[in-house]
């Protein structure tokens, strides 16, 4: 019997039955077939559900990946390491790790810092308050020029002494003129024009020592101001600054010792942090290479000032100094650095082709041939580059161990 027909028989016969019952779920309410439903209009709804039937029983949907060859490579995790296993393995060829002699090198990293023995701090001796600094943190200033102003009550008092002995020394010289004239006619004796001598002489000294307070204090006593004018002791960079307008100044406990701090950056420092350990591999006079994080394609040569004498008591490192110079002071102070220094020792030391090194996931890789189409994905620690596209392998490779020359090409095997 047709299908449609038995359909329409069911329906007929069993209106109770599963598939009636399922065909009402289907169908909206106002198209379900009544009880009293006529002949035509059950061969419609009759051929309605046949055409679902049909729409279900058509071909399936096209599924690209089953199509796909099979993977090439299967990865066998093995503890640490991983095992590839190729069907081809003939398609990556290897090289033997090679050897070969250099010195012992140390690198660690550092910080540049100004020298100490050329800084120059600005000091204003005298005690006021700050109204007006012409120098910022970062300047470059010159021997003498103005940097800041201080009004202070000290120049008044020293001022004051200037006059009080300038007083004092015209009437000491006005006296011992007098007794020098007085003794000529016979009037005075010998030991009085004396007196009147050292009179003199005790006035010009205060007068000195009143001027010359007034120089101290950066007041010209032939041209006085209300201000102290405070002026560079020396060219170079401002790096510390720690006065601004209106704030307290001088050598007193009221204001700052230092208004500013001068350094010369023609020379530098390399600060280094040196491990206990191998502290034994630097020693004063040693040379060393500078490479900066800013500038990683300029080297820079230095020499070994100072191997600091106290430890770190939490990280155990040593300070180390490096001089080195700063032309065009291209180096900044606060820039990082890795210095490199060089034993006198000669050593043997292992390297691949650079394209042998794999890395990945923060660390170095290179696969080992271990036979039977299988290669070990083994963990290694690169050291410098060297010339011919070769990378030096500190440790986890030995020299004549078989290493596949194109990592990263069989790791992307893997990977598909």
């Amino acid at each position: 019997m047709p299908r449609s027909l038995t359909l329409r028989h069911d329906l007929d016969h069993d209106p109770h039955s599963e598939l009636a019952s399922n065909l009402r779920t289907t169908l909206p309410a106002k198209r379900r077939p009544a009880p009293g439903m006529t002949l035509p209009r059950r061969l419609t709804v009759t051929t309605l559900f046949g055409t679902l039937l049909l729409a279900g029983c058509g071909p399936k949907k096209h599924d690209p990946a089953a199509e796909a060859p099979p993977a090439s490579a299967t990865v066998i995790t093995a503890g640490d390491a991983s095992l590839v296993h190729l069907d081809r393995p003939d398609q990556f060829p290897t090289v033997a790790a090679a050897s070969y002699q250099a010195t012992s090198t140390l690198n660690v990293t550092g910080q540049v810092q100004p020298d100490i023995s050329r800084e120059i701090p600005v000091i204003s001796l005298a005690n006021g308050r700050v109204v007006a600094t012409h120098v910022r943190l970062g300047d470059y200033v010159r021997k003498g020029q103005l940097v800041l102003e201080v009004q202070s009550t000290d120049v008044t008092g020293a001022f004051a002494q200037y006059l009080k002995a300038q007083n004092d020394e015209r009437l000491a010289r006005v006296q011992l003129d007098r007794a020098k004239l007085l003794y000529s006619k016979g009037a005075i004796a010998l030991s009085q024009v004396e007196i009147a001598q050292d009179a003199d002489d005790d006035a010009a000294t205060d007068l000195r020592a009143a001027e010359q307070q007034l120089h101290v204090l950066g007041v010209d006593p032939r041209h006085p101001g209300e201000t102290v004018k405070v002026l560079a002791p020396a060219s170079g960079f401002i790096i510390q600054q720690n006065v601004t307008d209106a704030a307290a100044a001088g050598n007193g406990a009221a204001g700052s010792p230092n208004a500013f701090v001068i350094a010369d950056l023609s020379h530098v420092w390399i600060l280094c942090d040196v491990y206990e350990n191998d502290l034994a591999s630097v020693h004063l006079g040693q040379s060393a290479d500078i490479r900066l994080s800013a500038y990683p394609d300029r080297p820079i040569s230095g020499t070994v000032g100072d191997v600091g004498a106290i430890l770190d008591p939490n990280l155990r490192t040593g300070k180390v100094r490096v001089q080195v110079p700063n032309p065009g002071f291209f180096m900044r102070v606060g820039m990082f650095a890795t210095a490199t220094f060089h034993g006198k020792k000669q050593e043997m030391h292992t390297s691949v082709p650079s394209t042998a090194v794999l890395h990945l996931h923060d660390r170095d890789w290179v696969y080992e041939p271990v036979g039977n189409g299988q290669f070990q994905r083994v963990a290694v620690v690169s050291g410098d580059t060297l010339p011919g596209n070769l990378q030096e392998v500190t440790s986890g490779l030995a020299a004549g161990q078989q290493v596949v020359r194109n990592a990263l090409e069989l790791q992307n095997t893997v990977a598909q």
